[in-house]
Parts: structure tokens; C-alpha cells; sequence
């Protein structure tokens, strides 16, 4: 099924697979140029899809994959010890960015037109771009690895997953004033830090394979604690839990379903 991409090397295909993933946002951001607001339901639907179709890549295209990496060379329990201790590496990576990099969930913040709101909305894009840097590692450590279709699924699913982020950012910039030129470009930018990830990723990897399983589970890692501390809580600040819960589930199984197709 990819057969016409095993010719290209590596590097180019995390570079171009975490790009099309990060072009994701701005895709998701352009109706905003059409609407001007969307209720608290389908805000918290669409940030619940993307946590589910994050949490089904992350389990399917990096954790199986991970323990299947690792125990080419190891047994089963240190395998499993591997990929645990990458998880939590990558968890920790993002809480110390977190420490180091300030930033407030815009949604569950104070609203006002005031100057510290507009402060506030370069520290929400700033938690936005944070939690994309491991998305685009993801996926160069996707292509990084000997399996084209891990790399594929990753990319899609993250730039599904990028298509309802963008348009909430875009949306959320819209309420502070922002022109909605404005909101988008922002939007597209958030998503194009990707491609940072994906090198850095892809070029790990690359450097020895043995690091695959590692950097696989530290990825890995690095997106359970976004969905979590990030997406999550976004989606039931907003009082539509259930809403969010659907989309959550929706978003995961689609997911899976591309994971699975694509095999």
C-alpha cells in the first residue's frame, strides 16, 4: 500500500509527514474566515475527538509498536520496562516544559477585555505550540522506524486530530477581538512547529535503531500527559462533559479504525 513511498528516505518522510499533520490547525481554522462563534457543545465535542483520536495513535501506533521494537533484542519484561520508563520520560519532558515555558488554558481562564487577557492569549498559544513539539516527534519517530505504515497512521490521526484544535484556537482568538486574518494565520502557526518535532524524531532514531522502542514510548509518554493535562480538562471546563465523552470515544475509534485499515 506504501510501496511508493519506501524509495524516499526518512528524513524527508518525517519531515513531510509531521508538516501535512501540523497543517492540520490551519485547515481547522479556516471556516473561522465564515463563523464567528460556536456553542460550548460543539467546542467541547471537537476538543474530545481530538483527545481520542490522540489516545488511540498514542496506544496503536506508538505503544504496541514500542513493545514490539523492544523485544526484537530483549525479553518480555525488559521490553516492558523499556517502554515504561520512556512513557514516563516523555511525561516528564512535558511537565518540566510546562514549569519552564508559563501558560494558561485559555477556556478555563478569566475572561475580560482587559491587557493581562491579551497577555493571556500568548500564553494559551504558547501551551498550544508546547503540546504540538511531541505530536510532530511522534510522528518522525513514526517514519524514523522500519515500519512506513506507523509513520502514515500517525500523521493522519494527528492532523485529525489538528483539524477541530485549529478551529477552536482560531475561535477563541475571535473573542478577544482578534481580526479573523489574524485568528487564522496564529491558528496555522500553532501547527507548524510540528515539523521541529518531526525532525527531531525522525533524526533519533536514525541515528540507531535500538533507540526506536525508547523514543517510541517517550513519545508516547509525551502525548498521554498533553491529553490529559491539556485536551481533556479543556473539553470539561466548558460544562459539556458528556458532549466531550462522545467525542472522545468517537475520535478514538476512528482512529482505530484507521490504524487498523491502514495495516
Amino acid at each position: 500500500m506504501f510501496d511508493g513511498l519506501t524509495g524516499l528516505p526518512p528524513f524527508y518522510l518525517g519531515l513531510i509527514g509531521s508538516t501535512l499533520a501540523g497543517l492540520g490547525t490551519g485547515l481547522g481554522a479556516l471556516p473561522v474566515l465564515f463563523v464567528n462563534h460556536i456553542t460550548q457543545r460543539v467546542q467541547g465535542a471537537l476538543l474530545g475527538f481530538g483527545a481520542g483520536v490522540m489516545l488511540a495513535a498514542t496506544s496503536f501506533s506508538l505503544i504496541i509498536p514500542g513493545l514490539d521494537a523492544a523485544m526484537v533484542d530483549n525479553n518480555t519484561t525488559v521490553a516492558g520496562v523499556i517502554v515504561v520508563a520512556g512513557i514516563l520520560l516523555g511525561g516528564a519532558f512535558l511537565w518540566f516544559s510546562n514549569q519552564y515555558f508559563p501558560h494558561e488554558h485559555f477556556i478555563k481562564g478569566v475572561e475580560g477585555q482587559n491587557l493581562r487577557n491579551l497577555k493571556r492569549i500568548w500564553l494559551f498559544v504558547t501551551a498550544i505550540t508546547i503540546h504540538n513539539f511531541p505530536e510532530g516527534l511522534a510522528v518522525g519517530v513514526g517514519f524514523g522506524g522500519e515500519s512506513i505504515r506507523n509513520g502514515v497512521a500517525l500523521s493522519l490521526g494527528i492532523g485529525l486530530q489538528n483539524i477541530p484544535e485549529g478551529f477552536v484556537v482560531a475561535i477563541a482568538l475571535l473573542t478577544e477581538k482578534y481580526s479573523k486574518w489574524i485568528a487564522f494565520g496564529i491558528a496555522l502557526l500553532t501547527g507548524l512547529v510540528e515539523p521541529l518535532g518531526g525532525l527531531v524524531g525522525v533524526g533519533i532514531v536514525s541515528v540507531a535503531q535500538f533507540i526506536l522502542p525508547w523514543a517510541m514510548a517517550f513519545a508516547a509518554g509525551a502525548m498521554l500527559f498533553v491529553i490529559s493535562d491539556e485536551i481533556i480538562p479543556e473539553s470539561h471546563s466548558l460544562g459539556q462533559e458528556k458532549e466531550a465523552t462522545i467525542g472522545v470515544m468517537l475520535g478514538f475509534v476512528v482512529m482505530m479504525f484507521l490504524d487498523v485499515t491502514l495495516g
